[in-house]
């Protein structure tokens, strides 16, 4: 693969490993130039701490922007996080016309919701307006709760395999182009990804650990365009993303003290082992 140049947009937390602070590392471990626009800076994230600042840069996205087609920048890919609100949204779109190369790939992570609720800053404008980006990309990384805001299906906690089937319908009916669902699970014991692409949809499952992580979504779909802009595609980017995701787990396991994130930085090696590097 040649040496790519890669934009991600979303804020960062400067403790707490997500967003960018793990975007960056892993898409650089990945041999990409990752160049970066943050939406926000917070002093930690948002779940579990209390008094965190936070700093919203969404004044400042057109200038860096216009200094970027000014100097004729371009990137072979653009990821995108969390975004803090509509108008951040659209400019996002307008970085995606304007500054991506012919053939660059736009991948969204639409993360506005889990567990059948939208984040609390988010409402149903903003819903609306991700729909705009996210059935514009190439790639959207949903979760099921996601899903279900981008299409008005209705949330289950409990699913068939026929729930699922009729959400890529639908997502696939919206405009989506290739969707890689995450957190899909049939049992207690087990969660994965499901891929649709081309009409043609495949379900990788592993083992599920009981106890989550903040930071592990941000994690995969870094570990998902790294295997993307290495070369795999969709569905052997999703399971190398998941696998890694799994092991970033595991190594943070039995330390009580370290609650707030996953210890990836530990598992960059063998990230860079299963891309072959």
């Amino acid at each position: 693969m040649s040496y790519r140049k890669i934009l991600t947009i979303q804020d960062i937390s400067c403790v707490g490993q997500c967003s960018l602070t793990v975007a960056l590392p892993i898409l650089s471990a990945a041999g990409m130039e990752t160049c970066i626009l943050p939406s926000a800076v917070l002093s930690t994230h948002t779940a579990g701490f209390s008094g965190y600042t936070v700093r919203d840069l969404t004044a400042d996205i057109p200038g860096i922007a216009a200094h970027w087609k000014k100097e004729n920048i371009r990137f072979d890919a653009l990821y995108t996080g969390y975004l803090g609100s509509t108008e951040q949204i659209a400019y996002v779109r307008e970085i995606a016309e304007e500054l991506l190369s012919d053939g660059g790939a736009l991948i969204v992570d639409p993360a506005m919701a889990d567990n059948g609720k939208l984040y609390p800053a988010f409402d149903a404008a903003y819903v609306e307006t991700m729909k705009s980006l996210a059935f514009s990309a190439d790639i959207i990384l949903p979760n099921i709760t996601e899903a279900c805001f981008l299409t008005g299906t209705e949330y289950r906690e409990r699913y068939d395999r026929a729930y699922i089937d009729s959400l890529l319908d639908a997502l696939t009916a919206c405009g989506a182009k290739t969707v890689v669902l995450t957190g899909v699970g049939f049992d207690a014991e087990h969660t994965g990804v499901i891929v649709r692409e081309g009409g043609k949809t495949r379900y990788y499952e592993h083992r599920k650990i009981a106890k989550g992580c903040h930071g592990t979504g941000d994690v995969y779909a870094a570990a998902f365009v790294g295997a993307l802009e290495n070369g795999l595609g969709a569905y052997d980017s999703a399971v190398l993303a998941a696998d890694y995701t799994v092991r970033c787990i595991e190594v943070t396991q039995g330390d009580a003290a370290h609650w707030y994130g996953v210890k990836f930085e530990l598992a960059l090696p063998e990230f860079i082992r299963m891309l072959g590097k």
